[in-house]
């Protein structure tokens, strides 16, 4: 009897282990599938890009400073090359102290012209520390990346080595792209530093100057004071904090689980009565953010998305894909930004509020890297938000419901085989 248990036992054990073995041969299989496909996607993107070659350039118009009522002022900019001479400028006039973080540093001209204008100020005493993150920048040459020594210079390296591996506070991204002057003046956006972003894309960055810029300083001091190497010193500023809650600077800590950003979309979306215009890079909502968008479109509220046809990252692009059907369907309309990377992050409703920031509406910015928005309630920045966003769609065409229902086949197969990375972005 002991026997023909213990043999039942075995023959059920090794009926687990071949199933075992099978799931783990699917998986492979499955994401081997995968990976091919994100590999062909890669190269078909590739290919038409070379194909069409550059656009010719992109719509877009200087939008006049608007005042606060608190003596400051704020200022929009769509176009790189207006984004880069307000930013050197403000450098060439810094006194005490500049901060830079970015993303991306690229080695080329317009990145040496910023290295170098620092580099200027450092050697006239000026106080110059850097923040970029060091994963993605992997493809800058090494020789650029080693600032001259007079600019302190934080290379945040995320998974770089067992060490780092073993602390959750280095297993995140810095997605910031900030730059203070002063603690007078602040700049916060999509943009990155490099001669492809000065006009090969369209992005939007904000310039702040007053003290509401204080918070922006405070958000880098934090950062660099916590992130910091032994060899470099910590940042010791002393100023008066700022509290207008018209002006208000949303950051994302992943190591602390603090994620504002996610959070002020919902509630935004939530109190909409009239209008959301989305303009995002990377669009891949989860379901509590296609929720607030797809309630508000059943309560009457104009819901516009705008992305782009072809971003820089095809996989996102084919990830996004996976919610239109359900989105198109409740009314919300998308239009696809054609010709030219749209890199935005923004949004405005009711002609109220706003937000321009680094965060994209995905799982890596909402609850995985740090970010930073700037939140607005002003109606005369609402106004230039909504301008911005009509001239936008003049570059961008409309996907309607009946449109994407008749896409091919084959495209249909690819999103639902990519379905299962959606986690991932």
């Amino acid at each position: 009897m002991v026997s023909e248990i213990l043999g039942a036992i075995n023959v059920v054990r090794r009926a687990f282990a071949e199933v075992r073995r099978l799931g783990v041969r699917l998986f492979l299989a499955f994401t081997g599938v995968q990976a091919v496909l994100v590999a062909g996607l890669i190269a078909l993107a590739e290919i038409r890009k070379r194909r069409f070659g550059p656009s010719d350039g992109f719509p877009w118009e200087e939008q006049p400073e608007v005042e606060l009522d608190s003596g400051g002022m704020l200022k929009l900019y769509s176009f790189g090359v207006k984004l880069y001479e307000s930013m050197l400028e403000e450098i060439e006039g810094a006194e005490e102290a500049i901060f830079v973080g970015t993303f991306i540093w690229k080695g080329d001209e317009m990145g040496k012209r910023f290295v170098e204008a620092l580099r200027r100020k450092a050697q006239e005493g000026v106080k110059v520390c850097v923040i970029f993150d060091g994963l993605a920048n992997v493809g800058v040459p090494p020789s650029f990346k080693q600032f001259p020594e007079e600019i302190q210079t934080l290379h945040f390296r995320p998974l770089w080595g067992p060490a780092n591996l073993a602390n959750p506070r280095n297993v995140f991204r810095y997605h910031r792209h900030t730059m203070i002057v002063d603690g007078k003046v602040g700049f916060v956006g999509g943009y990155n530093i490099g001669s492809l972003y000065e006009a090969g894309w369209r992005d939007t960055h904000i310039k702040i100057r007053g003290w509401e810029a204080r918070e922006l300083e405070n958000d880098f001091v934090d950062f660099w004071n916590s992130h910091r190497t032994d060899d470099l010193e910590p940042i010791k500023i002393e100023r008066r904090r700022s509290w207008n809650p018209a002006v208000v600077f949303r950051r994302n800590d992943p190591y602390l689980r603090i994620f504002p950003i996610r959070a002020m979309y919902i509630e935004a979306m939530d109190r909409a009565n009239h209008h959301i215009y989305l303009t995002h890079a990377y669009f891949v909502p989860d379901r509590a953010m296609r929720a607030g968008l797809i309630e508000a479109a059943k309560r009457g509220v104009d819901v516009q998305v705008l992305i782009p046809r072809d971003s820089n990252h095809v996989t996102a692009d084919w990830l996004a894909r996976r919610h239109f059907h359900e989105l198109l369907s409740a009314g919300v309309r998308i239009f696809r930004y054609k010709h030219i990377m749209i890199h935005s992050k923004t949004a405005t409703i009711d002609g109220v509020w706003s937000t321009v920031g680094t965060a994209n509406i995905d799982r890596y910015s909402m609850l995985g890297n740090y970010e930073i928005n700037l939140e607005v309630y002003d109606e005369r920045l609402a106004d230039q938000m909504e301008r911005m966003f009509a001239l936008d769609k003049t570059n961008a065409d409309e996907l309607t419901l009946e449109k994407w229902e008749s896409r091919p086949l084959p495209s249909k197969v690819v999103e639902r085989a990519l379905a299962t990375l959606s986690p991932l972005v």
